[in-house]
């Protein structure tokens, strides 16, 4: 047959994968959006989860043949509404950790999440007002944490975004176990006192 000659391109030429991979992503577009908000209920988020998906796919199992693309674009689906539920609980957790502190305080080697339950049970969807000002309450810690000396934000990123425990970040830091708990302490303090300075109780 002519259409498979030695002149014509392999089946899984980057054409022709290309190609395989557009089809397959135009056909599973709709219900993986549906899929997405159904897990996530807001239409915008649902939308950047099933591109950020798409583009994975690509990224990573372009070249793959058609028949293993929806087994692999399932299991990268799943895994960024997972993420995407992990980034909301830890940014959430956030605003519980900060509600703790009113102000600064004396500056120990005291880690505040260790005097904290964990927030996952107390984690689940907000109303929309709620959502909203959730939204804008961790916009300006995030503004906060930029502002941190170094050390103070990379010990908190670690520990309340990354969730490394204390011997993990200390190890990844190059210092004492300590030395973590008072940056974090510290950390801590100095975003509660900027939110109280701007009226914002948690």
């Amino acid at each position: 047959m002519s259409g498979y000659s030695s002149a014509s391109p392999a089946r899984n030429s980057p054409l022709s994968s290309r190609i395989e991979l557009s089809d397959f992503l135009a056909s599973v577009e709709k219900r993986a959006f549906k899929q997405a908000l159904f897990a996530v209920r807001n239409e915008e988020t649902a939308l950047d989860i099933v591109q950020d998906a798409m583009m994975k796919l690509a990224e990573k199992y372009g070249d793959r043949p058609p028949e293993e693309l929806p087994m692999l674009f399932q299991r990268i689906l799943q895994n960024v509404i997972r993420d995407h539920y992990r980034r909301q609980k830890v940014r959430s957790m956030w605003t519980t950790l900060l509600s703790a502190f009113s102000g600064p305080d004396e500056e120990d080697e005291h880690d505040p999440l260790e005097t904290l339950e964990s927030a996952d049970s107390e984690f689940r969807s907000p109303s929309p007002q709620a959502e909203v000002e959730q939204q804008q309450t961790l916009s300006l810690i995030e503004r906060e944490i930029e502002k941190l000396p170094p050390r103070q934000r990379e010990a908190f990123l670690m520990r309340y975004w990354e969730e490394m425990d204390i011997a993990e970040t200390a190890a990844a830091m190059g210092c004492s176990e300590g030395s973590v708990k008072t940056h974090c302490s510290r950390a801590t303090h100095a975003l509660a006192a900027a939110l109280a300075a701007k009226g914002i109780t948690l």
